[in-house]
């Protein structure tokens, strides 16, 4: 997935729920309902998160230091781990307590705000205006997913991508539209019925659905804090551009890691033909290094040990190769 990509997808949304909260907010003072309010803090939440992957896109460029010698890649998992986080509390937690607030108001005879305001139709336009803006956002993430999503399910590469930007935006329009339809419902039936639990039920369904997204997004998140390996058809190609090289006969064992969506350090022991002059082994290191970082450009950081094959040698089962995709 390019980052440019990335960028056009969080931009999109940015935009989009600056737009949308803001009209949340108009159309709540006018008619107080419970639904409204949920999903204007909701869209400033997505808004704030939006901002936040820009930031941590921007500092994760930065340059490698004595400090941080494999450079500052995982700050675009901070980022995205910190927007969980702010998803839970602010737009899922606050959710939930307004659902709860509005409940007691009704349960104890409070005047519904919405039945008897003259602008009962405001959120019914607001809330459509909305599901149009958020599928246009909802597109552009789509569209720029599926550049490199290829032919894999969307579970499966939410689960497997290595950068966040797109399964968070992804994951947020879509709870973002799931939430609008649910204001939608609890306004909408309140005004059919006069019945102001409606609104309680849909404010509560936006919360629930949004600490679920949070914590899908938090668990996703911590795997890639935490350290994942580059994928099977990477892994091939490193092993296979390491094999190929002369005077390489076969990888006995290896390991790689994501420092950053676009950045894999690997590390592998080599078996290499026997030979008794030093520039014979470092010729072919060096070629081995090369054929990698050809094969492969994310490959940011390579260490090679080498060892003497011996004949009575039983290497390490090697990683499965990735079979060829079919077309």
């Amino acid at each position: 997935m390019s980052a440019e990509g990335g960028t056009k997808a969080v931009v999109a949304a940015l935009i989009a729920n600056t737009f949308i909260a803001a009209t949340k907010f108009a159309a709540w003072g006018l008619t107080g309902a419970s639904s409204l309010l949920a999903e204007a803090i909701h869209s400033v939440a997505d808004a704030g998160n939006q901002a936040l992957l820009l930031v941590g896109g921007k500092r994760a460029r930065r340059e490698a230091t004595p400090e941080h010698p494999f450079g500052f890649g995982r700050e675009r998992y901070i980022f995205a781990f910190i927007v969980a986080i702010v998803l839970f509390s602010v737009g899922g937690l606050f959710a939930l307590y307004e659902a709860y607030h509005k409940y007691h108001e009704i349960h104890s005879g409070h005047p519904n705000e919405l039945l008897e305001s003259r602008w009962w139709w405001v959120p019914i336009a607001v809330l459509v205006a909305a599901i149009i803006a958020e599928s246009l956002s909802f597109r552009t993430a789509i569209i720029e997913s599926n550049r490199s999503r290829g032919k894999q399910s969307w579970s499966k590469f939410i689960r497997s991508a290595k950068a966040p930007e797109l399964p968070v935006i992804l994951l947020e329009d879509f709870a973002a539209l799931l939430g609008l339809v649910f204001a939608l419902f609890g306004v909408g039936m309140t005004l059919i019925t006069g019945n102001g639990y409606f609104d309680v039920i849909g404010t509560a369904m936006i919360g629930l659905l949004l600490v679920a997204v949070a914590v899908a997004l938090a668990i996703e998140t911590k795997s890639l804090l935490l350290g994942e390996s580059a994928g099977p058809e990477v892994n091939g190609k490193i092993q296979a551009a390491l094999e190929a090289t002369p005077g390489v006969d076969h990888v006995i064992h290896m390991k790689t890691l994501h420092l950053g969506p676009e950045e894999i350090l690997v590390a592998a022991k080599i078996a290499v033909d026997p030979t008794e002059r030093a520039a014979d082994l470092a010729a072919a290191i060096d070629a081995a290094e090369a054929a990698v970082r050809k094969a492969e450009p994310m490959v940011t950081s390579l260490y090679l040990e080498p060892d003497i094959f011996k004949a009575d040698y039983v290497a390490a089962p090697r990683p499965e190769r990735p079979s060829a995709p079919s077309h």
